[in-house]
């Protein structure tokens, strides 16, 4: 047996060893692996009615239908080809955009500087309490938030317009109005998230050596020069990732809280591909054209990770691969 031949049977053997070891953690895996497989592996081939002409049959399955449709189109591309140079295509890739860049710009920042400031409370109950009631919101769901804002925010009731009013401006229907709905949008996103993502950072900072600032103390730094020269760098490989993971979801705008807030007076604004997939395809049934339309914003966003961490690789020398 050669020394590479050597190297491998050893290598087999230490994995081998190792599973044996960790067999309980082995088997929670399972239900994990078998999730991923179920519903997003095994449907993959679904995404053949992109570039078929499908329509659900009587007496077929699914599977059959879909290889027994026909190609749209030479390759399978009028789908693309229709929406691209359809007349919603721009206002589409706009407002998906927008929403995404402008979730991520002031979305981004705030919980780090959230657990930064928390970082800095020496009062344990105190900071457990602020940090208890900054994870509430995350915990509501999607239509208690959007409730909740219809309340507040309503023309003759809410407690935003009767203050207004008190001020003597007149009362602005926030959910009728388009130019509202981006800012809307975005800062409810930033108040249910702001306390759960600062967490991943809390965790980061726990490692911190306490004796790193007890030395900066003795050498006369201030506070802001123990953050900058500290704290930040500790959190800093966690703050290149996070921010990799959300430029490549610019493009990923769900359509849930969308669908709650939207409505045909702020769709100028407020309309994103994920909507139009959502009318085009579950609602008219084009099933194929609302797939289309689907895959084309994935592989923008897969284009959106690579060149993320490309230059996260090349600017910080920190990347997902």
């Amino acid at each position: 047996m050669n020394d590479a031949a050597a190297g491998r049977a050893g290598t087999i053997a230490g994995i081998r060893r190792k599973a044996k070891k960790q067999k309980v953690l082995l088997l929670l895996l399972i239900p994990a692996i078998a999730y991923f497989l179920v519903f997003h592996y095994i449907p993959i081939y679904g995404i053949l009615i992109a570039f078929k002409d499908f329509r659900m049959q009587e007496g077929q399955g699914f599977l059959e239908s879909v290889l027994r449709a026909p190609w749209a189109g030479a390759y399978g591309l009028d789908h693309f080809k229709t929406f691209i140079n359809g007349p919603y295509f721009l206002m589409l890739l706009r407002n998906t955009f927008l929403l995404g860049l402008y979730s991520m710009l002031f979305g981004f920042p705030i919980p780090i500087l959230f657990a930064l400031l928390l970082n800095e409370i020496r009062k344990k109950h105190y900071k457990s309490f602020v940090q208890t009631v900054s994870y509430l919101p995350y915990f509501l769901s999607v239509v208690a938030v959007i409730g909740m804002m219809k309340m507040v925010l309503s023309p003759s009731t809410g407690v935003v317009n009767l203050l207004l009013t008190k001020l003597g401006v007149e009362p602005i229907y926030f959910f009728a109005d388009a130019s509202w709905f981006r800012f809307l949008f975005v800062s409810s996103g930033i108040w249910t998230a702001m306390g759960m993502g600062a967490v991943i950072y809390l965790a980061a900072l726990s490692k911190v050596d306490s004796e790193q600032y007890e030395s900066a103390v003795i050498d006369g730094a201030t506070r802001l020069r123990q953050m900058w020269h500290i704290t930040l760098p500790a959190i800093k490989p966690v703050v290149v990732i996070t921010l990799i993971l959300n430029m490549s979801g610019v493009l990923s705008v769900g359509s849930e809280k969308i669908i709650l807030m939207y409505n045909s007076l702020t769709y100028e604004t407020a309309d994103v591909f994920s909507t139009f997939v959502y009318r085009r395809g579950l609602v008219e049934l084009d099933f194929s054209f609302g797939a289309a339309v689907d895959l084309f914003n994935a592989v923008v966003n897969i284009l959106f990770l690579v060149t993320a961490n490309y230059l996260a690789r090349k600017a910080a020398n920190e990347s997902l691969w």
